[in-house]
């Protein structure tokens, strides 16, 4: 998201109050700028992977909840604090690769 800063050795999203640490998730390669994403469990991530949830999420500004367990096909990764682009359901959503494990 866009509101999102570095605290320290931490980043924050303003919108939603989550801090993970700088080092860790997305990390951009020094000559090619080539995303690394890593899952909950430190595996490389890339685009067209599979990935089951390990936590239910609280969709921000609605009723609805993504439950543990949901598995997430052809994921996209992006830059940013959010790193997954996907859809469930054929909804799209952005997610963070801390919550995901690769199926």
């Amino acid at each position: 998201m866009e509101n999102t800063y570095p605290d320290g050795a931490n980043y924050l999203c303003a919108d939603c109050a989550h801090e993970w640490p700088i080092t860790t998730a997305v990390e951009a390669a020094d000559d090619d700028e080539t995303l690394v994403v890593k899952d909950a469990n430190g595996n490389l991530l890339a685009d067209g992977d599979s990935c089951v949830l390990i936590k239910d999420l609280k969709v921000k500004g609605t009723s609805i909840t993504l439950k543990a367990g949901t598995k997430i096909k052809s994921i996209r990764l992006v830059g940013g604090d959010h790193d997954i682009d996907c859809k469930v359901d054929g909804t799209p959503y952005m997610l963070k690769a801390m919550y995901m494990k690769k199926a």
